[in-house]
């Protein structure tokens, strides 16, 4: 797997050199995306994907680890098995599925129902500035939370069950609360997994294409507000690859894609690394 990893990025670095020689690293700092000139910069595409999936885990994180705290201490047995395969099979459901109710369902309900009091009460701030497209930053984050919410609570679940009962009853029996005894003794203990689930959750949304490819209204631009399109950079791979007519259009694609891989990548290992360094289950 190793050795299909580095082919792979040798392959990438290959056929992105024409990008790479031609624009340095500029490329990475330049806004301009205009392949009548010839002119590319990946920094509005870096942005976008960086927001929209840091945005999705500040989303995403605090339902997931509801969950799974919820499946694991809360719910009586029935109510477990009945949720948990629900939930689960979420991450079966095609991204395209995905994006397609995010087209006709979450776009039109962010534009008409969500973006509208964000505006009127947080509207002086530059985030929540509009006009509202529905088709936006916001819509995909929704998305994106959506898609990594099984992945992080499934990993957080299997981490919270790990902890010793012991140290709950134990604590219980000092005098603390459920809530208390949930957050100064099963989180911490499992903090180690539910970071690792946390960065793979954060991979994936990094590398999500066709879902948020619909719903984030792909406008090459830098952005200030999430009520305004965006882009990403498996969006744009996605959208031009097959319209790139030139040499050097296709070569500066393909350096996208080596920034995605080389992203991708760093954030699975250090993902990888925390679950296997931290004493299973994520302990203290």
């Amino acid at each position: 797997m190793l050795a299909l990893a580095a082919l792979l990025l040798l392959v990438l670095i290959r056929d992105s050199w024409s990008a790479i020689s031609t624009f340095g690293a500029g490329f990475l700092l330049s806004t301009e995306w205009n392949p009548v000139a010839g002119r590319f910069g990946a920094l509005p595409f870096i942005y976008g994907t960086l927001v929209s999936s840091l945005l999705a885990l500040a989303i995403g994180v605090p339902l997931s680890l509801g969950i799974a705290v919820y499946l694991t201490e809360i719910a009586s047995p029935r109510v477990r098995a009945i949720l948990t395969p629900v939930i689960e099979l979420l991450a079966a459901i095609p991204s395209v599925i995905i994006g397609l109710w995010g087209i006709f369902v979450l776009a039109p309900f962010v534009r008409e129902h969500l973006a509208e009091p964000l505006m009127e009460h947080l509207g002086f701030l530059p985030l929540f500035k509009g006009p509202a497209y529905g088709y936006s930053v916001l819509t995909a984050s929704l998305v994106l939370a959506i898609m990594i919410i099984p992945i992080i609570s499934s990993i957080s679940r299997e981490a919270i069950l790990a902890v010793p009962r012991l140290q709950k009853e134990g604590a219980l029996a000092l005098g603390a609360t459920r809530f208390e005894m949930i957050t100064s003794v099963v989180l911490p203990y499992a903090r180690g997994a539910i970071f690792g689930a946390i960065m793979l959750g954060l991979g994936r949304a990094i590398g999500e294409t066709m879902a948020v490819t619909m719903v984030i209204g792909n406008t090459p631009k830098l952005f200030t507000s999430l009520l305004h399109p965006g882009y990403t950079m498996a969006a744009v791979i996605a959208n031009e690859f097959t319209e790139a007519t030139g040499d050097l259009y296709l070569s500066a694609l393909i350096e996208i894609g080596l920034i995605l891989f080389i992203i991708s990548m760093l954030v699975n290992v250090l993902a990888r690394l925390v679950i296997r360094h931290v004493r299973v289950p994520g302990g203290a």
